[in-house]
């Protein structure tokens, strides 16, 4: 077994260590409604300032609601912003609670009700065109998670239409041009998933300047890069990313509104979960081991140590384990096999019953990764080989990906045009 790091060791054994409990069934998929419809922005400015009442209730909710985060408690948040919405006198408040109460939801997996949610929030005449971004990234982000790349296109689509039309009345100035590199970096995004890389790479290029790239829109446009191996690039941004996205409040500077799984947190996380997967890519695996614990930390914290998206961090760092034992002809396979078992576990993994190429397995690119790589840990031991075989038909009958099969994407050559990158924000390979 390699030598780690005490602060690395201490924390992998840990998470191979404990006992995690079983946790409730898959979520079912959202409603196969086409994306809700997308009323006309104002022509008022982007910029228009929150009610400070709003913004104090909504950190209090949402504060109370993290701080067990038990059902008791984010039934008091959601009761405390129920009463916030109803004593708002504007539209504009009333929609920033929505998005706080989709973002719990969304923490809480009720991903159908945050849909709903932010359905409903399209349908108020607001003025704050961040607003409105906000909720359709968020629906984007949702959609992407489950895999409805094309309602996901509608909604980015239908907001690019409105953002052109509000370009048309008056013109760029107030942040305009953040929003909408926002919206069109999502649409790259779903683009590289979806297989395009012509089309994905025209919209990031259609981009003015790269010094609109902030949050999310840096974080897909680092991910393309990651992917495409242009590495320095995307670890600048990656970078960036971690440096600016801690001071970025949800409920803030109009601009910077999120929600869900596109909220600032979360794209924090994501980065430093992407930054880590580069220096494992590159040979770094010391900055890599540090920098992928770091965020697991992060991930338990916002999140529990019991939520699925701590099992895709761990999914992370057994493939950095991988790479890391190949590179140096090292062996690390208890250390890959106790990961790989943990992040199943809370992933939330079908039975190997479920057949794999089951549209309604959520997280199944993921899954595969875990699976796939369990199983490698387990063929070289003659006494649980078949097991490992059932492992590896499994995985490879779930992974989708449009860019590379699932050995290439464990093995992890360097004559491959791409590599994978694991997005921590949607549970998705990119």
């Amino acid at each position: 077994m390699m030598r780690l790091t005490a602060k690395v060791s201490r924390a992998v054994r840990n998470r191979i260590g404990s006992s995690v409990s079983l946790l409730k069934p898959p979520f079912p998929p959202p409603p196969k409604a086409v994306a809700p419809p997308f009323r006309q922005f104002s022509a008022n400015s982007s910029t228009s300032t929150p009610n400070p009442v709003a913004l104090e209730m909504i950190k209090y909710a949402t504060s109370l609601a993290r701080e067990k985060k038990t059902e008791e408690s984010y039934a008091q948040g959601f009761l405390i912003l129920e009463q916030c919405e109803s004593t708002q006198p504007d539209e504009n408040s009333k929609g920033l609670v929505e998005l706080a109460r989709s973002t719990l939801l969304c923490e809480r997996g009720s991903h159908e009700a945050a849909i709903e949610r932010l359905g409903k929030l399209q349908g108020l005449s607001l003025s704050s065109i961040g607003v409105k971004v906000a909720a359709s990234e968020a629906l984007v982000g949702i959609y992407l998670e489950h895999y409805r790349e094309d309602a996901a296109s509608a909604v980015a689509d239908l907001t690019l239409q409105a953002l052109g039309s509000i370009r048309h009345e008056i013109g760029d100035g107030g942040g305009f041009e953040v929003l909408e590199a926002r919206i069109k970096a999502l649409k790259g995004l779903i683009e590289f998933i979806c297989g395009d890389l012509e089309s994905a790479q025209s919209v990031f290029e259609g981009v003015k300047s790269e010094r609109l790239f902030s949050g999310n829109a840096a974080l897909s446009y680092g991910e393309f890069l990651h992917g495409m191996r242009r590495f320095s690039t995307a670890k600048e941004l990656y970078q960036k990313i971690i440096q600016t996205m801690s001071e970025i409040k949800d409920f803030g500077d109009p601009n910077n509104f999120g929600a869900c799984n596109m909220r600032s947190q979360e794209v924090a996380i994501a980065a430093a979960c992407a930054l880590g997967q580069l220096e494992a890519h590159v040979g770094n695996f010391g900055d890599a081991e540090e920098i992928l614990t770091t965020a697991l930390k992060q991930m338990e914290e916002h999140f529990g140590p019991q939520h699925p998206k701590v099992g895709v961090i761990l999914t992370c760092i057994a493939l950095m384990y991988r790479l890391k034992s190949t590179a140096e002809r090292s062996s690390s396979l208890l250390i890959q096999e106790g990961l790989f078992r943990k992040a199943i576990e809370l992933l939330k993994a079908p039975s190997l019953e479920v057949d794999g190429a089951d549209g309604n397995v959520n997280r199944k690119d993921i899954i595969a990764l875990a699976r796939g790589g369990y199983a490698e840990t387990l063929l070289v031991q003659q006494s649980r080989k078949a097991e490992g075989e059932r492992l590896k038909h499994w995985a490879e009958t779930a992974w989708g990906n449009r860019w590379m099969s699932l050995g290439e994407a464990l093995e992890l050559s360097e004559s491959s045009p791409k590599v994978p990158v694991i997005d921590t924000r949607i549970c998705r390979v990119v």
